[in-house]
């Protein structure tokens, strides 16, 4: 474990626990703002792909998973989901959610004060569908396999080189797979040094990730998904990803 990761620490670990499976109500109980950017994990998996093209039994794979809601949310239409990401924290947790299908977490409210929650997987979803396992989204294991749908969200701008990534998906999606990614292009010297942004500045991002997937990919659909982290009752980082969906040609 990177001690220096920021993504290691227990105060990371109980934010994307809330952002990614408490209620809305839990997240933010206002009846204004915002409420537009809830759910994003759920969003990725169930707006993302197109769903009705994928084969039964499909296999997933989730770049980046976090804590696992998108995975799990992904097990409702793929016989197999694969969840990487880098913290062994998050890997911890979504693993605990695998196996017993609840997990606390601890939501900061004001100061030092908080609440303690439950979060629990919908009892629906095939939890034996999925496994997680900790990994570099820049060095994904030889074995892996290939997919019908391979999904990456807000993971480009935190890899340290995104083009590794980016020249590795073409032999991880099966011949017509289905990639999704989304991405705000907060690029951060702390994650990726300037030289590995893509494109030549935020501007041009999104045309360095379409030069850099075609002509593997073609670019299926674009659009913006809103996305809301809750830091506590009074203070939210509400960020719009850009989105897109490619087919493996």
């Amino acid at each position: 474990m990177d001690e220096n990761n920021p993504y290691e620490t227990d105060e990371l670990l109980q934010q994307y626990l809330i952002f990614h499976y408490a209620t809305a109500e839990e997240q933010f109980p206002y009846g204004f703002g915002g409420t537009d950017a809830l759910d994003f994990p759920k969003r990725c998996a169930l707006e993302g792909a197109d769903l009705a093209k994928l084969p039964h039994g499909a296999r997933a794979l989730d770049l980046g998973c976090s804590v696992g809601r998108s995975s799990f949310e992904l097990a409702r239409y793929c016989g197999e989901v694969i969840g990487i990401d880098y913290s062994q924290a998050f890997i911890d947790a979504a693993h605990r959610l695998a196996v017993g299908g609840r997990h606390p977490a601890t939501r900061l409210d004001e100061g030092s004060a908080t609440t303690q929650l439950s979060i629990e997987i919908d009892p629906e979803i095939e939890r034996s569908r999925v496994s997680f396992e900790q990994g570099d989204a820049q060095q994904i294991r030889g074995d892996i396999g290939h997919f019908d749908l391979v999904i990456a969200c807000n993971l480009i701008c935190r890899l340290p080189e995104p083009a590794r990534l980016l020249r590795r998906l073409p032999e991880l999606l099966k011949p017509g797979g289905q990639l999704f990614i989304t991405t705000p292009f907060s690029w951060l010297e702390a994650y990726t040094p300037p030289a590995n942004w893509l494109g030549e500045g935020a501007e041009d991002s999104f045309a360095g990730l379409r030069k850099a997937l075609e002509p593997d990919f073609a670019l299926e659909a674009q659009w913006d998904m809103p996305f809301l982290i809750r830091e506590h009752a009074r203070k939210f980082q509400y960020s719009i990803a850009q989105a897109s969906r490619w087919q493996r040609i």
